[in-house]
């Protein structure tokens, strides 16, 4: 490995310890310092955002014994049954470093790896691939799921998931982007959106809603946003064509009055339980549905017919191609984007950070900074 800066032996994190509540969340200052191995860079980072992925591993979510929604509650108690599976319906290994949305410094390289990257300003694609497997199974490993990520001081991660970045925009503000930003451009390159057509984004007050809605009027289309109604000013001052309210009792109906008879284009959906019926009758002849999510539960009912007569396509996204996460990078060199950053949080005050995000009441993202960045000192999470 080389590194022309002194690395620490251990370095502060936060542990997934299992699966539970939020006292699996352990917050440590002598966690082993990862190395870079070949073909891997070391990353000291300088902020990490929270997503709903972490939580989902966290309470074992992913498993398909699971069917509720993650509520609060649930987010902060945990399970009482002994459920939980990786996303991809392996096991987890204890302890984990969660946190997928990582910006930082390149501070030393693992064998293969020119030298000349330590020092180098990086936003990381989270997505581990095997570009020799097929184009939408490529995924080896997710960034603080199956392997450590960046809620942390250092991460290792391969050199080619380390993009340069040279906007003068805040680590904080940056770490906004990966894995909200990168699933939304993927939903909508998947569903190919196009000038002049009209979406429908569900959850459009969260981290993927608020950053579909940015990626879509890029691409010249007008947005028809679903949200709770205590939300629809923030939401509106995104510039959004038109809002419904998701307390709404006749979704489709609502959006009609918005749009007219012929139907949306795409929807882009990341909330499912109960509204996906709705959705699905949103869409016109030949319309387009993704999905990158399921935070209103992930069994839905569906008239086949819908689907069928209606010709649609339907599309589950898991993660982007590398292709779209540099397609977001050059968006955001280009200042095409911009970062939503509701509030930050010292990386030791990791649970109540979280806690904040599963009370669904901020607009953005939040996100974490190690303490000696912020020059905090606080206690130790036990």
């Amino acid at each position: 490995m080389t590194n022309t800066n002194p690395i620490p032996e251990t370095m502060a994190a936060v542990q997934l310890i299992g699966h539970g509540g939020l006292e699996q969340l352990l917050y440590r200052t002598d966690v082993p310092t990862p190395v870079a191995g070949v073909g891997d860079v070391l990353v000291k980072v300088g902020a990490c955002a929270l997503n709903n992925t972490e939580v989902n591993i966290r309470i074992g979510w992913y498993d398909r014994a699971v069917e509720e929604a993650v509520t609060e509650e649930l987010g902060r108690s945990g399970r009482s049954d002994d459920v939980g599976k990786a996303w991809d319906g392996g096991a987890m290994a204890f302890p984990r470093i969660q946190g997928a949305s990582v910006v930082g410094i390149v501070v030393a390289v693992g064998e293969g790896v020119d030298s000349a990257r330590v020092g180098t300003r990086v936003l990381v694609d989270p997505s581990v691939r095997d570009p020799e497997l097929p184009g939408r199974a490529q995924i080896l490993e997710y960034l603080g799921g199956d392997r450590d990520g960046g809620f942390a001081e250092y991460v290792s991660i391969p050199a080619i998931n380390a993009h340069p970045v040279s906007v003068p925009l805040s680590d904080a503000e940056l770490a906004t982007f990966p894995c909200s930003y990168d699933t939304a451009e993927e939903m909508l390159a998947r569903t190919e959106l196009g000038e002049g057509e009209t979406v429908v984004v569900t959850g459009a007050a969260g981290g993927v809603g608020t950053a579909t809605i940015q990626l879509a009027h890029a691409r010249g289309a007008r947005v028809i946003a679903i949200a709770s109604a205590s939300k629809e000013a923030r939401v509106r001052e995104l510039g959004v064509e038109g809002f419904v309210a998701r307390e709404e009792n006749d979704l489709a109906a609502a959006v009609a009055v918005l749009i007219g008879e012929r139907g949306a284009d795409v929807v882009i959906d990341v909330v499912g339980g109960d509204m996906f019926e709705s959705l699905l009758l949103m869409l016109r002849r030949g319309g387009r549905y993704a999905s990158a999510g399921a935070i209103g539960g992930p069994i839905s009912r569906i008239d086949l017919r819908e689907l069928i007569y209606k010709d649609l396509e339907m599309h589950g996204i898991t993660n982007p191609t590398p292709e779209t996460f540099a397609r977001l990078v050059s968006l955001v060199d280009e200042g095409k984007i911009k970062p939503l950053l509701e509030s930050v949080f010292p990386l030791s005050r990791f649970r109540e950070a979280q806690g904040t995000l599963l009370k669904r009441s901020h607009i953005g993202k939040i996100v974490v900074v190690p303490d000696a960045l912020l020059d905090t000192s606080v206690e130790n999470q036990d």
